[in-house]
């Protein structure tokens, strides 16, 4: 089942349990607005290439839509459509007043020099900046761009709006970035799992972990855990994998990714196959890389006890019902991995008032967004006697209900 199926699944499912109106269910599913722009630019050479950008704008009722712009060769639409609408109720989850929207390029970065990704994202910029704003739509980073490719969105706006930098999230700091937004996401997951570990009485220190993927999310997530006297056992990325029973140094690790650029020949943990890494022996599971990872062929084979969602769409619907028949508890990506947005919606607050704030500030209250919307959601678990997952949809669903019902959507 793709991203897409998914998500519209668990969403009906949420609308059955909120008993909310059909007419309200089909006003919530549809995008508010798609855009589709085609980018021709002069290549270095001289030669001229098209690319076609787009951008899914899903919902505006709770405030301006927030989601990453990526560069990616296959850029599915209904990916895209799917990652949209999650933004939408995940921004509700974690009670920050956005709506979502997610778009990107079709193109591949690895193969655009710098000044051709720059000349592609200004032209993209220019076809979208009367559809993008500050209390419209706010981009942000996502696979494929970074800092730098909103530091050139936020130039090529502000020459028609005038210097504007909260028109996007997630930028250098030297420009109106936030401080510990690089960190956000992986420090989410950790506030997120210390709390839903608090709950079964537990705590990060002690216990096994594994983490699938060492990028940004997965790479901040095992340094938290590791400096909270978590065990990890296993880690892996695109290079390979490695575990060690009695638990990786993950600064080593860290030093060794930077000096090699691969996990592979680290002398602190024999390698393993990374297939093998999601039914690895542990406690704790944390997938920090691609959708669907786990799924009718490997869930029954999963071997901890709890499943913390940092990627986007980790878990198939399938592999979702074996694990719940084995008892896993799953903490759901929409509110598994909201540090992200949250500590963008704090960088957006910081530009609008013009004021920034020191990153204890940031991680202060974001340990207080993430444990507060942890407890909402629970509260949703025990109105509708529904796992964590139904628990995250109908908490999201029922604020965007509310507040379109509230603002009259059939004026």
């Amino acid at each position: 089942m793709n991203a897409l199926a998914a998500t519209n699944r668990n969403f009906r499912h949420a609308v059955r349990l909120l008993g909310l109106d059909s007419k309200v269910e089909r006003s919530l599913m549809i995008p508010f607005r798609e855009i589709k722009v085609e980018c021709t630019i002069p290549k270095d050479d001289g030669s001229l290439v098209s690319y076609v950008g787009f951008r899914v704008q899903h919902d505006n009722a709770r405030g301006p839509m927030k989601g990453g712009i990526r560069y990616h060769p296959e850029v599915d639409p209904d990916e895209v459509n799917a990652l949209a609408q999650l933004m939408t109720w995940k921004t509700a989850v974690a009670d920050i007043p956005y709506g979502g929207a997610k778009g990107g390029i079709g193109c591949n970065p690895k193969d655009l020099s710098s000044s051709e990704l720059e000349r592609l994202t200004r032209i993209f910029t220019q076809k979208i900046h009367d559809l993008i704003g500050i209390h419209t739509d706010v981009p942000a980073p996502d696979m494929g761009t970074n800092a730098q490719t909103m530091a050139w969105i936020l130039d090529e706006y502000s020459k028609f709006h005038g210097h504007s930098p909260a028109v996007v999230t997630g930028k250098p700091i030297e420009i109106g970035g936030s401080f510990g937004r690089d960190a956000a996401t992986g420090r989410g997951v950790v506030y997120g799992t210390e709390a839903l570990l608090a709950e079964h009485g537990k705590s990060i220190k002690d216990l096994r972990f594994v983490i699938q993927g060492f990028g940004n999310v997965g790479s901040w997530a095992a340094k938290l855990i590791h400096e909270r006297g978590g065990r990890i056992v296993a880690v892996s990325d695109i290079t390979g994998a490695v575990k060690n029973p009695k638990g990786i140094d993950i600064t080593e690790l860290l030093n060794h990714r930077e000096s090699t650029g691969s996990l592979k020949d680290f002398h602190g943990g024999e390698t393993m196959d990374p297939d093998e890494l999601l039914v690895h022996e542990c406690d704790v599971l944390i997938p920090c890389a691609l959708g669907g990872v786990l799924n009718r062929e490997n869930a029954a084979d999963v071997k901890a006890k709890f499943i913390i969602e940092a990627a986007n769409h980790p878990t198939d619907p399938e592999a979702d019902e074996i694990l719940s028949k084995k008892g896993v508890i799953i903490l759901p990506d929409i509110y598994a991995n909201a540090g992200g947005v949250t500590v963008s919606y704090f960088e957006w607050v910081q530009n609008i008032q013009g004021f920034m704030w020191h990153e204890g500030k940031v991680n202060k209250q974001l340990r207080r967004y993430m444990t507060r919307a942890f407890q909402n959601m629970k509260n949703m678990c025990k109105s509708h006697d529904c796992n964590l997952r139904m628990g995250a949809f109908t908490l999201g669903v029922n604020r965007v209900a509310r507040a379109t019902l509230l603002r009259g959507w059939e004026a």
